[in-house]
């Protein structure tokens, strides 16, 4: 990371190999808004962020050629999943001695100027750090923000603030979190993950440990109370500590739960929070599942110790409408209706599949699973197998690989046996997207709900399947 030190704003023409990726075109617009003039290169493959640079009128080629990069580049800035064996600007670039960073040392570079506030954790940091950076926003903070996902209101997963805050989701993936200097952050969960990455728990636990180590002492960390795992990471800390959660020895408490459906099927989870002694009254939010309201109280004790006006952050919470891929309403089918999920480990699956089960507890959940990496479904296989308790039916596609990963030792049908072993028929393996359309399409109705869940393209079956 000898690169670190580098005056971005002497910065005039730079390069993206990976233009498309989730994260990487969040510095696309940060680029633009300083006036660095981009271009870039990606597969031809389409994602939400192919709207996104479309409308920002950023060119961009859909293969990988020497001839892509212009002469004049002061900048190659490349996705981590890119190098010199497997892409052919990578090395050309190298071989030519032109100055290289990767996406997340920009975004460090970015984020270290500021003053910074980093959501981490293994789950729940999409949505915690979009809802953070939307109501600063709402609190007229003005925050820089970079998020993993599109948000439905900005129709973007960047804000371009002017403003002194910085909100990132820092991914832990490859121990990113090791380039970041934060004033502030939020640790949401722990359960071991990215087994690509880190060997065992203890070494994926250690990650974050330095990370909340390093946390400016005059800062805080705001932290998940009711995971034993975050509690274990926090004790070195050297800043100041807030605890969030339903337990009772927490700083911020969730008290008074429950889950209302209105008349025209809209679902509201409304709760009390109170502050060590005080009650901050009732908050309302739109998003489902009980780990939501989770990810809104570790916002709400953020806001607390930026001492924001807690009624705009009331409004605000009320009106977030959620992220693209977060148990998002595709469409109905025969009246079934059809949702996509994100949620590609056990944990998440688990989570997000009991809300379904208690927004739709008389209707027959079918979820549609694609396992996402051959690495995280080898090392949590038993897990995987243990994570579809509250639906009625799984069908499972063939691993989506990534551009690390090609193959592994287990597949599907590995998995779908495990499922049946479990639980006597409820899974079956079809491999295509176009199978499970054409299984699905006549056999749902009114009284089925499918959860399309993964961070492959699942999405594409509710989506093919929606009317």
């Amino acid at each position: 990371m000898n690169n670190m030190n580098i005056d971005l704003a002497k910065i005039k023409k730079a390069y993206i190999i990976g233009i498309k990726g989730s994260g990487v075109v969040a510095i696309v617009e940060i680029f633009k808004s300083l006036g660095v003039e981009i271009t870039g290169s990606d597969t031809n493959e389409k994602f939400f962020t192919d709207e996104v640079l479309q409308k920002l009128g950023v060119k961009y080629f859909e293969d990988f050629s020497q001839d892509n990069i212009p002469v004049d580049t002061d900048l190659i800035i490349y996705s981590t999943a890119y190098n010199a064996e497997n892409n052919i600007e990578f090395k050309s670039a190298k071989e030519k001695g032109i100055l290289m960073l990767s996406y997340p040392e920009v975004l460090a570079m970015l984020f270290n100027q500021k003053y910074g506030i980093a959501v981490a954790g293994t789950h729940g940091k999409t949505t915690t750090s979009a809802i953070l950076a939307s109501v600063l926003r709402a609190c007229e903070i003005d925050p820089m923000a970079v998020i993993g996902s599109r948000v439905n209101k900005w129709k973007s997963n960047a804000l371009i603030g002017k403003g002194s805050h910085f909100v990132i989701e820092a991914d832990e993936f490859q121990n990113k979190l090791k380039l970041y200097q934060p004033k502030a952050a939020i640790i949401t969960s722990l359960d071991f993950d990215h087994p690509d990455s880190f060997k065992d728990f203890s070494e994926y636990k250690k990650a974050f440990s330095d990370f909340v180590e390093k946390i400016f002492k005059a800062g805080f960390a705001v932290i998940c109370g009711d995971d034993a795992n975050v509690l274990d990471i926090a004790k070195n800390a050297t800043c100041e500590i807030l605890k969030y959660g339903f337990l009772e020895d927490n700083d911020l408490r969730i008290q008074n739960y429950e889950l209302q459906v209105a008349d025209n099927g809209e679902k509201f989870q409304k709760f009390n929070l109170i502050y060590k002694t005080k009650d901050l009254g009732r908050f309302q939010i739109q998003l489902v599942g009980k780990h939501n309201v989770l990810n809104v109280a570790a916002v709400v004790a953020v806001c607390l110790k930026l001492d924001l006006d807690l009624e705009k952050v009331r409004i605000a919470l009320k009106d977030f409408q959620g992220i693209s891929r977060r148990f998002e309403f595709i469409g109905k089918r025969n009246g079934a209706i059809l949702i996509d999920d994100y949620g590609h480990h056990p944990e998440e699956i688990k989570v997000t599949l009991k809300g379904a089960r208690e927004i739709y507890p008389e209707k027959k959940i079918i979820a549609v699973f694609h396992p996402h990496s051959y690495s995280r479904t080898e090392a949590l296989l038993e897990d995987f197998a243990q994570s579809f308790d509250y639906v009625d039916q799984v069908l499972v596609l063939d691993i989506y690989g990534s551009a690390r990963e090609y193959s592994g030792s287990v597949n599907s049908n590995d998995l779908v046996k495990l499922i049946n072993k479990y639980s006597h028929e409820k899974a079956e393996y079809i491999p295509k997207i176009s199978e499970v359309v054409n299984f699905l399409q006549d056999k749902i109705g009114e009284n089925d709900v499918v959860i399309c869940i993964g961070a492959g393209n699942g999405r594409e079956v509710a989506e093919e399947l929606s009317e």
